[in-house]
């Protein structure tokens, strides 16, 4: 068992080895339920308002239920880890299976798609929100809102494939971690070069947008964390969120086919 535990997890969990009752697993998933809203709240960021967050919160207990019960003290892992794995991929394959994309989404997604192709070809660089939007005769917030849900799409689509390659694995999320020694030459270099590109592509976001992609995605904070700390809305910070997402969609999405 981990030293890291607190006595009282500690006791949770000598309680559900001890006995695997009802009454020992709510009060394991009680005390880890903060990991549950956490992937939530982020996954909720890349979300359409049609999606209910009380749904996603009961995909995420069926994922942190699932852990509990496979959970081996003796290995071992941090519980935190393994559990978010489960809970994470758990929100994943409810949104698949519920078809979280509407049908006139997913239809502005190939328009929006179709349309920044051409006029990248035409153009020779990536088009701006404002050229796709006239082009599709949208607005630069609806273009910027399904080239956030696309690049979300890809991402499940990754998760989904993990997810099924690993669903019959007892060792958990260690089996799902790419082993660095094996991967080939060639890989590394289209990585290196990917992480390059990303890298560029982050300075030419605003101050702003670095700063909440920063706060996001490395600090891990919530919108609501970052609004306080820039004195902005959460509406104001997803909607920066969103624009430094599409400026970024791009070399995203070459990372994730390549991930």
């Amino acid at each position: 068992m981990s030293l890291n535990l607190s006595s009282l997890e500690e006791k949770l969990w000598d309680n559900w080895t001890t006995d695997k009752g009802s009454d020992a697993a709510n009060q394991l998933i009680d005390n880890y339920m903060y990991l549950v809203h956490f992937h939530v709240e982020r996954i909720a960021t890349h979300l359409p308002p049609n999606v209910i967050k009380d749904d996603l919160i009961s995909f995420g207990m069926v994922g942190l239920y699932d852990a509990i019960k496979k959970f081996e003290r003796k290995r071992g892992l941090k519980f935190d880890t393994y559990a978010s794995f489960r809970v994470r991929g758990a929100i994943i394959d409810g949104l698949r299976k519920e078809d979280w994309v509407p049908r006139s989404m997913r239809e502005k997604m190939k328009k929006v798609e179709e349309a920044s192709r051409l006029l990248e070809q035409k153009f020779q660089r990536q088009p701006t929100a404002k050229e796709i939007a006239k082009e599709v005769n949208m607005t630069i917030n609806e273009v910027e809102t399904v080239m956030r849900d696309t690049l979300f799409s890809n991402i499940m689509s990754i998760d989904e494939q993990l997810n099924e390659h690993y669903s019959d694995q007892k060792e958990g999320i260690g089996n799902a971690i790419p082993d660095p020694m094996v991967v080939q030459p060639e890989e590394q270099l289209i990585q290196h070069e990917l992480l390059d590109e990303l890298e560029d592509a982050l300075k030419t976001l605003n101050k702003n947008e670095q700063l909440i992609i920063n706060l996001f995605y490395h600090e891990e904070l919530t919108f609501t964390e970052i609004g306080k700390i820039l004195e902005l809305t959460t509406s104001r910070i997803s909607q920066i969120h969103k624009k430094a997402i599409f400026k970024l969609n791009k070399t995203l999405l070459k990372l994730i086919e390549h991930g």
